[in-house]
């Protein structure tokens, strides 16, 4: 379930409790009006939760002038044109504690450098670290609505640092990377949520950040974000392209491990165009090509730490299952799972539902009931992200259909509806 990120993370990035910011609303519109306002932490609440999408005016207003941004950019969203007001809240609502989307500045964005007017290195370091510790949890317990928002919080702050002093060309390109950096993992943390519109957002955002900086290798990394948008919304020429303009990155021609997972990307998006089986094989046979080839002990960049020979196995396994070779999926899934680090779990639990998918799609039922009944969470258990379980609800569709009356697959609906009411 989700809310307005875009609001949290600039209440995040300010330090603003809910209560605190309809205080200041209230002082403002009296400011503007004579009077003082009557918002309150209720009114702010629905904002972060999408309940209201659109504030009345008066508080719009003050919104725009506390954050000094429109109301768009804020993650509100204006009423349809000759439209009173939309029937259904398009926006998924999510309840939001106070201690989730108030958490101070400081305690997670670094300060600039104190004492001198001038940004330097050192503020982009401290950057980078939080950028590293955000894709660490990325890797082991996956993105959530929280990191996206926290994502968006550090972009805004990698850019309001070009404007607390001065800075020279170099720090400014490593700050738009960073900003780029940080809205990527929103853009992520969106796609992994299946919330389409502002995974958008994200990605028009990011992408220019990332020209700016004049990163290939950053512009290579959303590429393979936007492909997977476009897979979602089951746009396959457009998810084609921007696989494609991922390979064609400078970074691929430099370096084999990028090469290798831009052509692992492109591999997965044409097993699913009609007519390209053997391109998807040639795409697939040229991403281990290029693993073999690259330097493993070379430095690169954090966001990069994901793509070793178990995520190479486990994405060749949804190409597999992608052209019906299942036994040859299954095989590669083994693998994956065998070679996957301990502390990703993220992955770890997305892979497993693909091999349960796979021993189903060959008929092996008691054997994928095995492999997905642990899956589903249990009381206290964090919810599995939208992709996921997405893939479990197709897992017990498939299962229905294939053997409704099997005691596996009656074992596995009284598990999986105890687990749905649990969430």
């Amino acid at each position: 379930m989700t809310g307005n990120p875009l609001l949290a993370a600039r209440m995040e990035r300010a330090g603003l409790k809910q209560a605190e910011l309809a205080d200041s609303v209230n002082r403002r519109i009296g400011t503007r009006t004579g009077k003082l306002g009557t918002t309150t932490d209720r009114h702010v609440r629905n904002w972060l939760t999408g309940k209201t999408r659109w504030p009345q005016v008066r508080q719009r207003l003050a919104l725009e002038e506390e954050f000094s941004a429109t109301a768009q950019e804020l993650g509100f969203i204006p009423p349809a044109p000759r439209t009173r007001a939309p029937s259904e809240d398009p926006v998924r609502r999510r309840t939001f504690t106070n201690g989730a989307a108030s958490l101070t500045a400081g305690a997670l964005i670094p300060a600039p450098s104190s004492g001198t007017n001038r940004v330097g290195m050192i503020d982009a370091d401290r950057l980078e670290r939080n950028f590293s510790d955000l894709v660490r949890q990325d890797n082991q317990d996956g993105a959530g609505l929280r990191m996206e928002t926290r994502a968006l919080a550090h972009a805004r702050h990698a850019l309001e640092l070009q404007d607390v002093g001065r800075a020279s060309a170099r720090v400014r390109a490593r700050l738009y990377y960073l900003a780029a950096a940080f809205t990527g993992t929103a853009l992520w943390a969106a796609v992994e949520a299946q919330e389409t519109d502002r995974a958008k957002l994200h990605l028009n955002e990011a992408m220019t950040l990332a020209g700016m900086a004049g990163s290939s290798e950053m512009q290579m990394r959303l590429w393979g974000h936007a492909a997977l948008l476009s897979f979602q919304q089951q746009h396959l020429p457009k998810a084609q392209a921007a696989a494609e303009a991922g390979r064609r990155a400078y970074v691929c021609r430099q370096d084999a491990l990028f090469r290798s997972l831009a052509s692992a990307r492109l591999a997965g998006i044409l097993s699913a165009v009609d007519g390209c089986n053997s391109h998807a094989q040639r795409a697939l046979a040229n991403a281990h090509k290029a693993y073999q080839q690259a330097d493993l002990s070379e430095e690169r960049p954090t966001w990069l730490s994901f793509f070793d020979k178990a995520e190479l196995n486990g994405l060749s396994a949804l190409v597999m299952a992608r052209l019906g070779r299942y036994d040859e999926s299954e095989a590669y899934l083994h693998q994956a799972l065998t070679q996957l680090r301990p502390e990703y779990r993220r992955n770890r639990t997305y892979y497993s539902v693909h091999l349960a998918l796979a021993q189903l799609a060959q008929g092996e039922v008691e054997e994928a009931v095995a492999t997905a009944k642990p899956l589903v969470p249990t009381r206290g258990e964090p919810p599995l992200s939208g992709r996921t379980s997405g893939l479990l609800r197709k897992f017990d569709r498939g299962l229905h259909r294939l053997a409704p009356g099997n005691p596996s697959a009656v074992e596995w609906a009284d598990r999986y509806a105890e687990g749905e009411l649990e969430q």
